[in-house]
């Protein structure tokens, strides 16, 4: 029976990474990336789709103009979050075939990036107008910026301190381009 290396006095290795080619560390990040935009890309077609019925609705007519400005800009940034969170199965169509897999997840990976921005303003946007709808209070706007700081702490600023708080306890291998996924 063996022995632990912690048990005999030696320290743990160092994770060097994993021991991919190129090509299984761009299907892996395309797997990633798939599971990530399944999730984002539901709630912004549903949201898109919820905000397409409301011009249909009786009081819509009641709205005034900034309002109904404020709703076509809505409206807008769902069609562009709707676009960009799509995109990479355009990309994958275009690029099957090609063995250019890297490339593919690379700019896929920036378009929904770019749609994760356009679906927080999408959902602020929507929140500003269905809280000015509801309530007709001055204070709608301060409660949407509340709700974008909070979104902007669990999408950005979380993340981003806990990169930070990892900074010298894992080191990527400098052969590893890999920056979108868990070491």
């Amino acid at each position: 029976m063996t022995t632990p290396d912690s048990e005999r006095g030696h320290l743990p290795r160092p994770r060097t990474g994993r021991q991919e080619s190129p090509e299984e560390r761009a299907d892996r990040r395309w797997a990633e990336l798939l599971q990530e935009v399944r999730v984002a890309q539901t709630g912004s077609q549903i949201l898109f789709g919820f905000l397409l019925s409301v011009a249909f609705m009786p009081r819509f007519a009641q709205l005034g103009a900034f309002d109904r400005g404020l709703y076509v800009s809505t409206v807008v940034l769902g069609a562009l979050a709707t676009g960009a969170l799509t995109s990479p199965v355009a990309y994958h169509r275009i690029f099957a075939g090609r063995r250019l897999k890297p490339e593919l997840v690379d700019a896929a990976a920036r378009l929904v990036a770019i749609g994760l921005v356009l679906l927080a303003l999408t959902v602020s946007a929507a929140l500003l107008l269905l809280l000015r709808v509801a309530t007709g209070s001055a204070a709608s706007g301060w409660i949407t910026g509340a709700v974008m700081v909070w979104f902007a702490s669990c999408w950005l600023i979380l993340p981003v301190q806990h990169l930070r708080r990892h900074d010298g306890k894992y080191t990527r291998p400098p052969d590893d381009p890999d920056t979108g996924s868990e070491p």
